[in-house]
Order: structure tokens, then C-alpha cells, then sequence
């Protein structure tokens, strides 16, 4: 079996990203995530659009049970979906766990 080289992902730039944006910064630009994912209809984040959206942020092809258990993470008024606020709580939460 051949050693597989260590890709760094996006966890490991965000010490480095913080300290270089600062807390708003970094938390601006996580943030700015939620426009790639959203659904434009709708206005959310729904378990179709980050099915589809995922690639777009580096996370590759999401499963069904992927996609669901992140929308249950930060989906915090019940409705099956993420609104901005949400994301970036969610967001939040995430960055702060990884630093």
C-alpha cells in the first residue's frame, strides 16, 4: 500500500487566517460562505443546494446523511434549513472547536 501524502485542508489555515484577519475578519469571511451555498429561490441553505453547492467551498461531494447531519448542526428554528444568521453561528461554532 502506498503512503498517501498529507493535503492540508482548509482547518488547518484557520490559526493562521485568524491571526491574519483577526476575529471579525475571519468570522466575515466564514460568513461569506453561506452565498455559495444558499438556495437563490429560497433564500437558504437547503439540503439540495448544499448537496449541489458543496464543491464550491472544498468539501467535494456530499452524501445524503452528510448534507442532513450538517443542516441539523446549525438549523436552530427547526425548518430543515439554514438562513445566514444560522451559517454563520454555526460557522462559529465550528472555526472556534478547530483553533
Amino acid at each position: 500500500m502506498a503512503d498517501q501524502e498529507y493535503m492540508p485542508g482548509f482547518v488547518d489555515f484557520l490559526p493562521s487566517m485568524a491571526k491574519r484577519l483577526g476575529t471579525n475578519g475571519l468570522l466575515e469571511e466564514l460568513c461569506k460562505g453561506f452565498y455559495h451555498l444558499v438556495d437563490a429561490e429560497r433564500g437558504l441553505i437547503t439540503l439540495e443546494s448544499l448537496k449541489k453547492n458543496a464543491h464550491r467551498l472544498g468539501l467535494g461531494e456530499l452524501g445524503e446523511e452528510q448534507a442532513v447531519g450538517m443542516l441539523r448542526m446549525g438549523d436552530l428554528n427547526g425548518d430543515g434549513a439554514l438562513d445566514h444568521t444560522e451559517f454563520c453561528m454555526l460557522m462559529l461554532r465550528l472555526t472556534s472547536e478547530a483553533i
